[in-house]
């Protein structure tokens, strides 16, 4: 009540203002008007006296004048009564009032507002209607309560536009005051004024006040049943609102094309192929299987079901196919990853004459496949981009989520400059989309900027552009400030504590990950498969054999038994756990397998160095009918890299780049740098990545760094290092390491020259830490340290094991820094 009572304040305030936009532009004057007063002002009238013959056909030309190519048709009306001295009185005037609003002319409108007697409602009804046409929802309240302040009396059809008003404000306060003065004045239970009540409660999260007005309705049209079962569809509820659509199939009130494809989206979004059949068949019934609206709705339920073979089928039994239908055919395929055909029907849409709109963009360009096509698909694009005017915030997001989920993060960038320079205000879907591209450049500095904005303009209460922040700030390396932008979003989504928990195993805090998930579940959070799989990753990290036993039993109790992502996130947890017999026991269990689950077991075998059993594995995959993916390749070539067969995962990658043409990824090069690396090949390593495509990044220059310091091959680890203090300046391992290769080849002085700068750029050797879980107890140890309770049985057993292994012929590499505790140990002993 706090905020009706602020708003009529300022309604009160901006009276004078109002009353200022209100005084007629003709040189007429007004003499008064005052809340008190029954007859407001004086109306000014051309004449008195009314031809009743020609009234009624004025009349009825000016009911047809009712878009904005009607407008000069209707000042020729109004001309016409000035010519013949017709007056305004009764309903001639608010009609041409109301052919005024409809067709645009609100100057015209406002200067014939007070040329009329307003003591009745149909001038201010007008008035009203035409602020909220025009979204100008404040001065429509205004007027409102100016009209009650001159004692004029609403009536039913005043309510609609003004709720309508409360509405577009998303002013639930205002709007129950209005329904205060309905209840006062009767016209609660009128059927239209009822269904704008229940349309402003259902779209503003009030959806109990919404059912019980509905029930309370003692007779129920078509629409108020759609307005009901649209409330439901909108807040999510799609139990209740194929409820609301039952109960009315029980009433005598047909279903029309507006019910259903309300009740039909309904089923689309929680993927109920089954009773959306039913109702195809009924529309059948009905006769509107071709009534566009219904069609469309019939083709994305269709589509977002996975049934793409029914929802083409429908697609080509249309006779007219309009924007909308293209775009849900194209969506559905791309949802279902069908990026070939999604761009073939792309093609087929221009050919067709379509123009694309914005909502081609969002679900086309967003999701452009990765093969051949890329760069033509790309470049098409960005001439329609081009070539679009004007072009919009929505058309401009498109353009930046392409870019980003296809790697193009300058592009993106460029395009948001553009659009700030343009004056455009970005909105939160657009900050969310520019967000990933600072985290792929990680332009930190940009992306602090960007939040900002962001806090400044009102957009970090939102849940998805708080979670694009954390994923920016995680990747950019300062999960400090992830969390902290976590701790401070006032509602958290599922999203946003699946970024968080991601975030968590990817930076390499497993523990604080799953410490996350169940802090998740204890607030009432409903876990979804991207949460059992970001927990059970941090499970396969940790490794936290007994924490992914857990989750696999929640995953048997509950919903995620049979689903996909989930399972084979569970074959990594426990391939890295160490328990390949579980990991190959949940995969034969699966009732679908997809190139996920068989990219996660021929990883598994991969990792455990079993070549043979990967290889066939894949082979399997094949006889499927699964196609392999990059993910598929990446595990080959890095399971042939353990087992040593450098001429197999070579073979392997030039089978995917060139047979089955899936580009190489930057971890494809990187893997291919280790494969040659290990087996000492280290010209062909650095061959690799002269012949890269784009610039190498650490990754793939620390791979190579790495191999020369196996192989002492102190040429090629000064070429890596240079970059990789270009690149990763802070990383204490790269000096460690380039100074061990050093120290190999007995360069003292090149070591004491990298200790230096390290020390220079104020590098920090990190200590490593290695951990192991005993009795579902984690032990953690860091390199030199003391602080765990058996630190001395342990340094005197480790003792005891590098006796043994002198005895057997390994000689410790003296320029290493060795713990005090085992110094003695190279020191010749005394015959």
């Amino acid at each position: 009540m706090k905020d009706a009572v602020f708003h009529l304040k300022c309604t009160r305030k901006n009276l004078s203002s109002i009353y200022k936009c209100f005084l007629p532009s003709s040189p007429f004057k007004l003499k008064s008007i005052h809340s008190n007063s029954i007859n407001i002002g004086k109306a000014l009238q051309f004449s008195i006296h009314k031809d009743d013959a020609v009234a009624p056909q004025l009349v009825s030309i000016l009911q047809t004048c009712t878009d904005p190519c009607s407008l000069s048709q209707g000042r020729q009306v109004h001309a016409q009564m000035v010519v013949s001295g017709i007056g305004y009185n009764g309903n001639l005037g608010s009609k041409l009032l109301g052919m005024y609003i409809l067709c645009g002319g609100f100057l015209d409108a406002k200067n014939m507002f007070y040329q009329l007697h307003l003591w009745c409602p149909e001038p201010w009804n007008w008035m009203i209607r035409g602020f909220t046409m025009m979204g100008q929802f404040d001065f429509a309240l205004l007027l409102y309560f100016k009209m009650l302040g001159c004692g004029t009396l609403p009536d039913k059809y005043t309510f609609p536009y003004v709720i309508k008003a409360c509405g577009g404000l998303n002013s639930v306060a205002l709007g129950r005051v209005v329904h205060d003065k309905i209840q006062a004045m009767g016209f609660e239970l009128d059927v239209f004024v009822g269904s704008s009540l229940i349309k402003l409660y259902s779209e503003n999260g009030c959806i109990l006040d919404a059912r019980y007005l509905f029930d309370r309705m003692p007779r129920k049209d078509g629409v108020l049943w759609n307005v009901m079962l649209n409330g439901y569809v909108k807040n999510g509820d799609r139990g209740n609102a194929i409820g609301v659509f039952m109960e009315m199939r029980k009433t005598e009130t047909y279903p029309n094309s507006v019910t259903f494809a309300c009740v039909l989206s309904a089923c689309a979004s929680e993927m109920s192929i089954n009773f959306g059949s039913q109702l195809h068949g009924l529309v059948i019934c009905c006769g509107l299987e071709m009534d566009s609206p219904v069609a469309n709705t019939l083709l994305a339920m269709y589509a977002k079901c996975g049934h793409l073979f029914d929802a083409r089928k429908l697609f080509d039994m249309m006779p007219k196919t309009d924007l909308v239908t293209w775009n849900g055919m194209i969506s559905g395929y791309v949802q279902n990853g069908f990026m070939d055909e999604a761009s073939c029907l792309f093609h087929e849409m221009i050919s067709a004459g379509m123009k694309p709109d914005t909502i081609t963009f969002s679900s086309f360009l967003p999701l452009l496949s990765e093969g051949a096509t890329l760069k033509q698909d790309v470049k098409m694009a960005c001439k329609i981009f081009n070539e679009r005017n004007p072009v919009d915030v929505v058309v401009c997001t498109a353009m930046i989520s392409g870019y980003v989920l296809n790697g193009m993060n300058t592009n993106a960038l460029e395009i948001f400059r553009w659009l700030v320079q343009e004056r455009m205000r970005p909105n939160s879907v657009t900050l969310a989309s520019v967000l990933p591209a600072c985290a792929g450049l990680a332009t930190l500095k940009l992306g602090k900027e960007l939040h900002g904005h962001i806090l400044k303009n009102g957009h970090g209460g939102s849940c998805f552009v708080g979670s694009a922040i954390m994923d920016m700030y995680a990747k950019c390396g300062r999960l400090d400030l992830a969390y902290q932008t976590f701790m401070g979003l006032s509602n958290r989504d599922v999203i946003s504590w699946n970024s968080m928990i991601t975030s968590c195993t990817q930076n390499g805090k497993p523990e604080e990950a799953i410490d996350l998930f169940h802090q998740m579940g204890m607030g009432g959070a409903k876990y979804d498969c991207v949460s059992i799989s970001a927990a059970l990753s941090a499970c396969a990290n940790l490794p936290a054999l007994l924490y992914g036993k857990e989750i696999h039993a929640f995953m048997m109790r509950g919903a995620f038994r049979s689903d996909l992502f989930a399972e084979s996130a569970l074959i990594d947890m426990y391939s890295k756990c160490g328990n390949l017999e579980l990991a190959r026991h949940v995969f034969d269990m699966m009732e679908e397998k997809n190139e996920v689950s068989w990219n996660s077991i021929i990883a598994a075998y991969g990792n455990h160095g079993r070549l043979k059993d990967s290889l066939n594995m894949f082979h399997e995959m094949l006889e499927d009918g699964i196609q392999p993916d990059h993910v598929t390749f990446l595990a080959i070539i890095s399971a042939c890299g353990h087992a040593g067969k450098v001429d197999e995962g070579l073979h392997f990658f030039h089978y995917m780049t060139e047979e089955l043409g899936i580009m190489a990824r930057m971890e494809h090069y990187a893997c291919m740098v280790d494969l040659f690396g290990r087996a000492g090949r280290l010209n062909e390593a650095f061959g690799m990545i002269n012949s890269m495509p784009f610039s190498p990044d650490a990754g793939v220059w620390g791979t190579l760094l790495g191999a020369c310091r196996l192989h002492g091959n102190v040429e090629l680890a000064e070429v890596a290092s240079k970059n990789l203090f270009e690149l990763d300046p802070q990383n204490s391992g790269y000096y460690i390491l380039l100074s061990n290769v050093h120290a190999n080849a007995g360069q003292w002085e090149s070591v004491l020259k990298i200790r230096s700068l390290m020390k220079e750029r104020g590098v920090q050797k990190v200590p490593g830490y290695s951990w192991i879980d005993v009795n579902n107890t984690s032990h953690v140890f860091v390199a030199a340290e003391r602080s765990h309770p058996q630190s001395s049985q342990i340094y005197l057993l480790l003792k005891n094991l590098l006796l043994e292994m002198k005895k057997e012929g390994y000689v410790p590499q003296l320029y290493l820094q060795m713990h005090p505790q085992t110094i003695g140990l190279q020191q010749p002993e005394k015959g």
